[in-house]
């Protein structure tokens, strides 16, 4: 009944063998304590009670005594030693998902929906981890004690053991039926409830848009569909079950009422003693909830390998991007980009083809064109974000695909257009950009963000700002996200439109303080101000997913008249390009 997927995981288990060693045989153990107190029971009553031998009686019913103390003792050996192993192999799976999560491109990203993710990470592994913790244990000891129980119940009186074991027979036929079906509708249920965790989070992070466009009937009315849907399925799932579960339990009955009268019938012939209906009866009854939990167990199975398989859906994903083994003694930040190409998977046409630059140390290139130019796509193409698909970008002569990523993220840093914060405090915020630093930098990095603001909220860097940094505003969040790039000192500073967000008096004082910083630093500047661009020692134009024409300000603004229309609706520039 296990998947491959499954099957996979119990690698996850090594590192505790010695502790499954142990349960396995507590288990063992505790089931031949079982099934012998009913044989004890049966000595008991066709010896010392059919012969009124009250001497026997008492060595026999301490023997049973011990039996079940010893049966007690073992199931809490059991369950105690399946804790650690059981909690270990949830936490070790989650870790490597999320590290593998991490490894993953932004493709992988883009494609994959957030709530689909959030699911796998814990109702997929929580249904693993009751499978390993609670149903396979089960499984493998109530399959076990039927076999042994229904041997013994064949030697001690087989016409009485045949009728057990032929109840078998239908059980096995429905339960092979139930399991194709239920694994069916398991995957429906899972998948649509990773659905349903993508709109909550979407509606959460998105609350002040669906607010402010008075659309909360309708997001909630959407919302409401496909709650109804993950409602239908689970209760076609729940009616699958329940026929499935009555089916288990009306066939022990069955069989325990049948075994009575046939049993009793026999006594009276004297073709059975007393004390072996009692025994007999007694193993059959031990056999109720193996056979009833049968169902659950199966479900719990059914459940486990649906999710394993979701689970390794995602560690299965290769990276796309992987680091190289070389490396870069002294940075000094020499980026070059040399006949560059990017095409999305399927795409009919490149977004980027035959992009040659070459930005020198120390120098700052404003990459400037239309919108959907492919500038974005450009500026991810340096830290890796995205992988070229012809050509190379190279820093200080190594192509990036040979450098280690984490090295080559040290060198390069990258403040987006719309700032991605965590839902922790400024200060934690501020330290992703470089672990290491003193309060001296952070502060220095907030003055050439102008993100003083932090000092106003209410615990200052230790205030938490919330998930997405929401509670902020837009120019703020583009501050913090600045600040952050600045912080880790790179040798490549990239910009991705950061100051978009900004108004006009605050955007004058990041700038300056910005002009300190880049005459430190390589940058690459996506601008679509000309205030933003005069912070450039030279323009690259981007049309049509190449650059053609590279030069300075004043030069592009003369000579090439879609560079002057591009900029032409800046206010704030006079017709000869200067700055009012």
């Amino acid at each position: 009944m296990f998947s491959a997927s499954l099957w996979r995981l119990k690698s996850y288990l090594r590192p505790y063998a010695p502790r499954l060693v142990l349960i396995w045989l507590a288990t063992i153990a505790g089931i031949a304590a079982g099934i012998a107190i009913p044989l004890v029971g049966r000595e008991i009553i066709d010896g010392p009670i059919a012969h009124r031998d009250a001497g026997a009686l008492l060595p026999l019913g301490l023997l049973a005594l011990g039996l079940g103390v010893t049966e007690a003792f073992l199931t809490f050996v059991r369950r105690w030693s399946q804790t650690g192993p059981v909690l270990g192999l949830e936490t070790a799976i989650r870790d490597d998902l999320y590290r593998h999560l991490q490894r993953l491109p932004m493709s992988f990203h883009n494609e994959w929906q957030s709530g689909q993710l959030l699911s796998r990470a814990t109702t997929d592994l929580s249904a693993i981890r009751r499978f390993f913790g609670f149903g396979l244990l089960f499984l493998v000891m109530n399959i076990l004690q039927l076999i042994t129980v229904t041997v013994v119940l064949l030697q001690m009186y087989w016409p009485l053991g045949l009728l057990v074991a032929a109840s078998s027979v239908p059980i096995v036929l429905v339960s092979l039926r139930f399991e194709r079906r239920y694994i069916r509708i398991s995957r429906l249920v899972q998948d649509q409830q990773g659905d349903l965790a993508t709109l909550v989070e979407e509606s959460a992070l998105g609350i002040r848009t669906i607010r402010a466009f008075g659309r909360r009937r309708h997001v909630y009315d959407s919302y409401d569909g496909s709650a109804t849907k993950v409602y239908d399925t689970s209760m076609d799932k729940v009616r699958l079950s329940s026929r499935f579960f009555t089916f288990l339990e009306v066939i022990p009955n069955v069989t325990l009422a049948l075994v009575l009268l046939l049993g009793a019938l026999a006594v009276g012939g004297g073709s059975l003693t007393l004390g072996t209906l009692v025994a007999f009866t007694t193993l059959m009854l031990s056999l109720v909830w193996p056979i009833a939990s049968l169902g659950y167990i199966l479900a719990m199975g059914q459940e486990a390998m649906t999710a394993a398989d979701r689970v390794m859906e995602a560690l299965d994903t290769e990276p796309g991007i992987t680091g190289g083994a070389g490396g870069i003694d002294v940075p000094r930040g020499h980026l070059r980009f040399e006949g560059a190409g990017f095409r999305f998977p399927g795409a009919e046409r490149p977004v980027l083809h035959d992009v040659w630059l070459d930005v020198r140390p120390g120098e700052t290139v404003a990459v400037v064109g239309a919108t959907g130019s492919g500038k974005t796509t450009l500026t991810a193409l340096v830290p890796r974000l995205l992988d070229v698909t012809s050509g190379r970008v190279t820093i200080d002569g190594h192509d990036v695909r040979d450098l280690p990523l984490t090295e080559l993220r040290s060198v390069v840093a990258t403040a987006f257009e719309e700032p991605t914060l965590f839902s922790m405090s400024v200060r934690e915020n501020l330290m992703l950009g470089r672990g290491d630093a003193s309060e001296e930098e952070m502060e220095a990095a907030i003055e050439v963000a102008q993100a003083g603001f932090v000092h106003d909220l209410p615990w200052g860097l230790d205030t938490r700002i919330g998930e997405q940094g929401l509670s902020l505003s837009g120019g703020q969040r583009q501050r913090l996200a600045l600040a952050r790039a600045v912080l880790s000192k790179p040798r490549i500073l990239v910009l991705d439109d950061t100051l978009s967000a900004l108004d006009v008096e605050t955007e004058a004082l990041v700038e300056e303080a910005l002009r300190q910083v880049l005459a430190e630093a390589t940058g690459v500047v996506v601008a679509h101000r000309a205030s933003t661009v005069l912070l450039a020692d030279k323009v690259a134009l981007l049309r049509d997913g190449t650059i053609t024409h590279v030069g300075r300000h004043q030069d592009l603004l003369a000579e090439v008249p879609e560079y002057r229309e591009l900029l032409a609706q800046d206010a704030d520039l006079d017709q000869e390009g200067v700055l009012r």
